[in-house]
């Protein structure tokens, strides 16, 4: 279970706010087509996921998680790689659990 970060210290069972980690990147990569949300969610409709705005909406502002297999729907709309869905993240991090934590908290 992730956990909430105060005072330095990470604090287990906490609820956690954010539901995924590539809401940020979506968004952005979204802006720098110059894609409304409706643009973007058209995209992905025609790259075979059926997704309303409203739901895009609340991928970008981590309300819903995001299936693994959607993943791909979203690279092939945006045209990247999957790797850049997400945040840039070493998983040697000996800390990693800790970073996750706090990318998860991180507010955008």
């Amino acid at each position: 279970m992730l956990r909430h970060e105060h005072n330095g210290l990470i604090q287990p069972n906490t609820i956690m706010r954010n539901l995924n980690l590539i809401g940020p990147q979506v968004r952005r990569l979204r802006m720098l087509r110059g894609w409304t949300q409706h643009d973007a969610a058209v995209k992905l409709q025609m790259a075979g996921w059926n997704i309303s705005r409203g739901a895009l909406a609340k991928i970008e502002s981590r309300r819903i998680k995001v299936g693994d297999t959607h993943l791909f729907f979203l690279a092939k709309a945006f045209e990247v790689p999957v790797q850049e869905l997400f945040p840039l993240v070493d998983p040697q991090d000996p800390n990693l659990h800790e970073t996750l934590c706090k990318l998860m908290l991180k507010s955008y």
